[in-house]
């Protein structure tokens, strides 16, 4: 069974407690939080203050995503907001191990992410490292964008890679992930999905939420 990790970017931000406490009523394992600097990626989302304010309003799991340049300035910052793991771009880090043994240093569990066009290879030297990789389904920057059909073929490979090492890496797939294609995300080997505009911009998130995590 999936652990379903809500995008928190997709949410109506003028009514953030409802949604929090929405979720924190719902099946959801996890709360995935975006972080863009608009220098990585094109838009701008939150800092550690609203990362702070969503994880003192849950006691699930917080997945910070950190699409931001020169992450290994604010790890402790997003630590101290109450982060239970955070995720770098392989894209961003000048020195990779160095970035998640700082994230693993300061008590949290470390994750990596890849964007679409990045090989899966670029992996392979890391992944006894992390606790998970996440493979970006659409080019990250911007919620609602459709899932890329190449993804499931990543999918595929990392899943190779991972068994073939015999690791507990977990597969987080982000971006585009619908009730509509999670069963083949699924059966290709992720363990995490994470969703946004697909629970968010539902008229029964709560339902949309226990459908995915029933797959």
């Amino acid at each position: 069974m999936a652990i379903i990790a809500p995008s928190l970017l997709s949410a109506d931000f003028l009514h953030l407690e409802r949604d929090c406490d929405m979720l924190n009523q719902s099946k959801a394992d996890w709360f995935h939080l975006d972080v863009m600097d608009g220098q990585f990626v094109p838009n701008i989302s939150f800092g550690p203050m609203i990362v702070a304010a969503i994880c003192k309003s849950t006691t699930r799991y917080c997945d910070v995503h950190l699409m931001i340049e020169e992450p290994e300035k604010y790890t402790e910052a997003f630590k101290n907001a109450g982060a239970n793991n955070i995720t770098v771009h392989i894209e961003t880090c000048k020195d990779l191990k160095h970035n998640i043994q700082q994230i693993k240093n300061l008590g949290m569990h470390a994750g990596v992410a890849i964007n679409p066009d990045t090989p899966i290879e670029s992996l392979k030297n890391i992944l006894k490292e992390v606790d998970l990789i996440c493979l970006m389904s659409v080019h990250p920057g911007f919620g609602g964008q459709s899932f890329i059909p190449n993804t499931i073929n990543k999918i595929k490979e990392l899943r190779t890679l991972i068994d073939e090492q015999k690791l507990n890496t977990k597969i987080e797939v982000d971006g585009g992930v619908t009730l509509e294609n999670a069963l083949s995300i699924i059966k290709a080997g992720a363990d995490i999905l994470v969703a946004g505009n697909t629970i968010f911009k539902s008229k029964d998130p709560i339902a949309t939420i226990e459908a995915l995590k029933s797959i």
